[in-house]
């Protein structure tokens, strides 16, 4: 099971039973109660009292720690799952604020915007789009103190330099959303490509998709929803996903959609 899901100081057991408790700390335990998670998984997850959790649950909230808390949509959530996991990184910004930043290819617009709708539903706010300076790159940027809770695959250092794996709730939401976790990692770390074979004279146009990351762990769930779509892999080399047998690809395009 999962160790806390935002960080908080350490209070005093007066301090807890008058609401001395981090934002963060409330926002998570409402996050989780709309997500379907029991009352007692969310009292251990967030080391919570049993009757100060309940008394959130029920509108009890201190008011300076009150907020707008959206109910998550499942696809999109899964969506913006997976391209965090492949461009994606949070950043801690002046008191609980975090910055979610996910970098995205300019030249496609169609994904900019996908990302953009993916954040604004699971957040309530719209995000910035911040054009870089030198290269072709754009990035979609939100802030929100609910984003250490909603992305908890954070910590320092690179991906692929630590433990990637998902917690329960979000493995629930990969299990019932695969496509749409998988459109987000394509988005992000994958390519679609027509690879051209020439035989006898003639040359022979194959569409192919890859995904490369190099994060092991993130490959490894990237694989595991692969299988459980029935969609066959192959591992040219070490950082490489490669999917490219005829009956894969198909189901992978009606995965993915058109390029954008």
């Amino acid at each position: 099971m999962a160790m806390v899901l935002t960080p908080r100081r350490s209070v005093r057991r007066g301090d807890q039973r008058n609401g001395m408790h981090e934002p963060g700390t409330v926002g998570a335990a409402l996050v989780l109660r709309d997500i379907g998670m029991p009352t007692p998984w969310i009292a251990r997850e967030l080391q919570l009292p049993r009757r100060t959790l309940e008394s959130w649950l029920a509108g009890d909230v201190p008011r300076r720690h009150r907020q707008r808390v959206r109910p998550i949509p499942p696809d999109h959530y899964a969506y913006l799952l997976g391209l965090y996991l492949g461009d994606g990184h949070l950043v801690h910004g002046p008191g609980d604020r975090w910055q979610l930043r996910i970098a995205c290819d300019a030249a496609y617009q169609g994904i900019i915007a996908l990302a953009a709708d993916a954040i604004e539903n699971v957040v309530g706010s719209k995000p910035a789009l911040r054009r870089h300076r030198t290269y072709r790159c754009t990035r979609v940027v939100s802030t929100s103190r609910l984003w250490p809770t909603l992305l908890p695959q954070h910590g320092a250092g690179r991906k692929h330099s630590r433990r990637i794996a998902l917690r329960d709730w979000q493995q629930d939401i990969v299990e019932h959303r695969p496509e749409e976790f998988v459109r987000g990692l394509i988005h992000s770390d994958g390519c679609r490509f027509v690879a051209r074979q020439r035989n006898h004279g003639r040359v022979y146009e194959y569409v192919r998709y890859s995904f490369s990351n190099r994060s092991r762990d993130i490959r490894g769930i990237f694989c595991a929803v692969l299988n459980t779509l029935d969609v066959g892999w192959t591992r040219p080399s070490e950082h490489v996903i490669a999917i490219d047998r005829r009956g894969d690809v198909a189901k992978l395009e009606a995965i993915v959609g058109p390029e954008h």
